[in-house]
């Protein structure tokens, strides 16, 4: 979920016009992600945003303004990790009120989630937030096909290849723990036990061409 982060922390400080104006900006999220009725910055912007930014990462988006939208998108997850999507309720849980941003991380008492966002103080922040307002997390799948390089990976790899395979195994509920590029031992577990579904596959822990091709065809059942 590397990119999705780096993604949204460049917008740091993008905020709101003063008056009649609005930020470009913020408007040029709204072009590019569809949103032709987006015409001011004073409308609320914080799906606009996430929206913008799994746009620009190549992952599922809501398609709406609504905040709670996102709670349609993705795959429901307990344990979040930063650039996951997180709902929260405003005023009221049973309105349709809402915010959305990506999971940054907890205080240090559990109480309150930080959330990188849009329209968070009339601009991209980092904001805290109570806990007890969570509607929920959502772990968000690549927008069309995966497709994965050629090469085999195996324990002690690195690099973007890694995440991608990461992800991939949470996105088919194999908890490899954060995405973090590093093929370790937890990850090349919870491959043997992704090829063990599969009979005819090895179960050696290496990301090889059989491995690739069946996990590929799983990943684009599971998102029809």
């Amino acid at each position: 979920m590397g990119n999705i982060v780096e993604v949204a922390s460049a917008e740091i400080g993008v905020r709101e016009v003063s008056g009649t104006r609005s930020n470009p900006q913020i408007l040029k999220y709204a072009k590019e992600t569809g949103f032709t009725n987006y015409t001011s910055d004073e409308s609320a912007w914080c799906s606009l945003f996430a929206n913008w930014v799994a746009h620009k990462a190549g992952l599922e988006r809501s398609n709406s303004l609504a905040a709670r939208s996102w709670l349609n998108v993705g795959i429901p997850i307990d344990h979040a990790e930063p650039g996951d999507v997180v709902v929260f309720w405003r005023e009221s849980r049973d309105s349709w009120k809402g915010h959305v941003g990506f999971f940054h991380g907890f205080s240090d008492d559990g109480s309150r989630v930080y959330c990188l966002g849009g329209n968070q103080g009339n601009q991209v922040s980092i904001t805290a937030k109570p806990v007890s307002k969570v509607l929920g997390y959502r772990r968000l799948r690549p927008d069309g096909p995966t497709t994965f390089s050629r090469k085999n990976l195996r324990k002690g790899h690195t690099g973007g290849d890694v995440v991608k395979l990461q992800d991939a195994l949470k996105q088919l509920g194999y908890n490899c723990g954060t995405s973090d590029g590093l093929f370790g031992s937890k990850t090349q577990q919870c491959l043997k036990d992704f090829q063990a579904t599969n009979p005819s596959l090895k179960i050696n822990g290496v990301f090889d061409k059989d491995t690739r091709e069946f996990m590929v065809e799983t990943l684009r059942i599971r998102m029809n």
